[in-house]
């Protein structure tokens, strides 16, 4: 089975609260993009375990500590799969903050399910998915949706950026999820991002933000600096996404941005 796990990107980031079983409680908009990953399975029953060989981007984690084969353990705990061999081709930027890990495992978990007719219902298994990683339930329905809780609630809205032309730059820096989250003071909005982003796109810049920006920018001055050059290259709204390193802008007419991002991944498209 062949499936593409798509990017994703946060239309601003509030951190709420801390919860008492150490994750904290967030408020943010989803919205899916194109980028996506190349993820292919077949099964080897001659194989005693699965079989897995990742080509394109490297990723920082060993085999066992990949969410592919956590998703497969969680599933193989209570159904009989065979062992599999596996290739993914990685096209989104690991540790970037654009979902592209917990995309895989969703992608995965769903055609698994589908593959063998494991039976488990969307909701079930988009629940079961959130023990692998806290942006995987958004996979599931995989639209522009308003996220809180740990990352797990979801709640599908009605909005759409069609039109508008995105670019997404990452430079390569690894933000620590952990210690970021240990800089920033969780503080309830005033107004809940829901409400905002119903304001004119020209109006997000003073109104929109992501929590992290200040404290990772305080780290890595360098994800500032995108951030600025995107604005001064004309875009409507900028920001970081999750908690970095990567930065998106939006633009109302499509540029051209390589001369100035060459040393950096860059993504651009049109959003549907």
């Amino acid at each position: 089975m062949l499936v593409f796990p798509n990017a994703k990107i946060n239309l601003g980031l509030n951190i709420v609260e801390k919860r008492s079983d150490g994750f904290h409680n967030i408020e943010t908009i989803m919205l899916d993009v194109s980028l996506c990953d190349i993820l292919e399975f077949v099964p080897a029953y001659s194989l005693q375990k699965n079989k897995l060989n990742i080509t394109g981007l490297s990723i920082d984690s060993s085999i066992e500590d990949n969410l592919l084969s956590k998703s497969y353990n969680l599933l193989a705990n209570d159904y009989n799969l065979p062992a599999l061999n596996i290739h993914l081709h990685k096209i989104i930027p690991f540790g970037a903050g654009l979902g592209g890990g917990s995309s895989d495992a969703a992608f995965f978990m769903k055609a698994l399910n589908d593959e063998f007719s494991l039976g488990i219902s969307s909701e079930d298994l988009s629940e079961l998915s959130s023990e692998i990683g806290s942006d995987c339930p958004f996979f599931f329905n995989n639209k522009a949706a308003f996220v809180s809780g740990r990352g797990d609630v979801i709640q599908a809205i009605d909005f759409s950026l069609s039109g508008y032309y995105l670019v997404i730059v990452f430079p390569g820096i690894k933000v620590n999820t952990k210690e970021a989250y240990s800089r920033v003071a969780p503080v309830k909005p005033k107004k809940q991002l829901v409400e905002l982003i119903k304001m004119p796109i020209d109006n997000w810049k003073n109104n929109i933000s992501n929590d992290f920006e200040t404290s990772v920018f305080s780290v890595y001055p360098e994800i500032k600096l995108i951030k600025e050059n995107l604005y001064s290259l004309g875009a409507v709204y900028a920001s970081m996404t999750g908690s970095g390193a990567a930065v998106f802008g939006i633009f109302k007419q499509n540029i051209n941005i390589a001369d100035r991002f060459y040393k950096y991944f860059v993504w651009q498209e049109k959003l549907a």
